[in-house]
């Protein structure tokens, strides 16, 4: 399929990312004090006020070994009223607490006059090459992340919470693409990529892994993928559902084969159909793509699609990083002799 312009989720109108990058210190780690290579990066759905105006919603939890916060009310009420933030695992409760603290300055009324509200924290472990205990993304960095957040170009690789992520053994992170469906539709996929043994490697269907397995720092162990899709395809939470569930076969088409200890979570939100937090009519009328229409379909490959390539993007964008007590990830070279 056709890319967007930007081949990057913030194709899809409204999307806006940024990125906050928390990086200091070398050499030996110092549990709590460094070095620190990690960050946060916050997708947001549209730019104005997601508590007031919420988006439909759905995830689906491919393997569950992971921490992220939100999910359980994505799937019982099939909307976002936050940010989603994504940053490293040990993190999620500070990021969470920091997410919260910015919606109440935008909304002083929740807990008060209105209900609570539902933060969306997503997670890897980037502690091979970070402090992770040291849990070094603050609330300014949560501030600094969303505020700064724009559509267009965006950057990708080791950046925001991509900073300390692993893929294929190789250095992953933040990746990004998009596809315009037949019928006019926008879908957009950001990644964050920290899975994946360097043999399985597979792009466009080349066993690219098997050439490079003998490249220097082959050190892996179980990782997890975060996937995050977009759309204005007007859906309600139900077929963004069957939208996440596409999720896992992008993934396949790379490698993955999502191992015991990884969390691969896919969220997916579309931009129409917007939910008032405080309807004047009871009654909720929407338009939604027919289940039986050939769109569905297109919508389904456009997820694939995207997904695999984000994942690719996550590792060519990415240049080499060394973290604490030395340990490096190579950035994926891109010219094999």
């Amino acid at each position: 399929m056709n890319t967007g312009q930007y081949n990057s989720i913030t194709d899809v109108e409204g999307v806006l990312v940024g990125h906050t990058t928390v990086c200091f210190g070398e050499g030996k780690l110092v549990p709590g004090k460094g070095p620190a290579r990690t960050g946060v990066t916050a997708v947001l759905p549209h730019g104005g006020n997601l508590f007031k105006k919420k988006v439909p919603a759905a995830c689906y939890v491919g393997n569950g070994f992971g921490k992220s916060v939100g999910l359980i009310q994505i799937d019982e009420l099939g909307y976002i009223e936050t940010p989603i933030l994504l940053t490293n695992t040990l993190n999620v409760g500070l990021a969470s607490d920091a997410l919260v603290e910015y919606m109440i300055t935008k909304n002083p009324e929740i807990g008060i006059t209105t209900g609570t509200v539902n933060p969306v924290v997503l997670e890897c472990n980037d502690g091979y090459l970070n402090d992770i205990q040291g849990r070094h993304v603050k609330k300014e960095h949560v501030f600094s992340a969303i505020e700064n957040a724009k559509g267009g170009e965006i950057e990708t690789g080791d950046i925001g919470a991509g900073k300390g992520m692993s893929c294929f053994e190789f250095k992953g992170g933040i990746g990004t693409s998009s596809r315009i469906t037949p019928e006019g539709y926008t879908v957009g996929v950001l990644t964050l990529t920290n899975f994946g043994r360097r043999k399985d490697l597979m792009i466009k269907g080349i066993p690219v892994g098997e050439m490079l397995k003998d490249y220097p720092d082959g050190y892996s162990d179980d990782g997890s993928c975060i996937v995050i899709v977009a759309t204005d395809a007007p859906l309600g939470p139900h077929s963004l559902k069957r939208l996440a569930r596409r999720v896992p076969l992008g993934l396949a088409r790379t490698g993955s084969y999502m191992s015991n200890g990884s969390g691969d979570i896919a969220v997916a939100f579309s931009t129409k159909n917007i939910i008032e937090h405080s309807p004047e009519n009871p009654v909720y009328t929407i338009e939604v793509i027919n289940q039986n229409s050939e769109a569905m379909s297109s919508l389904f490959k456009a997820v694939v699609e995207a997904t695999e390539e984000a994942v690719i993007d996550s590792l060519y964008t990415a240049e080499t990083v060394t973290g604490r007590d030395g340990n490096v990830r190579y950035a994926l070279p891109h010219i094999l002799s």
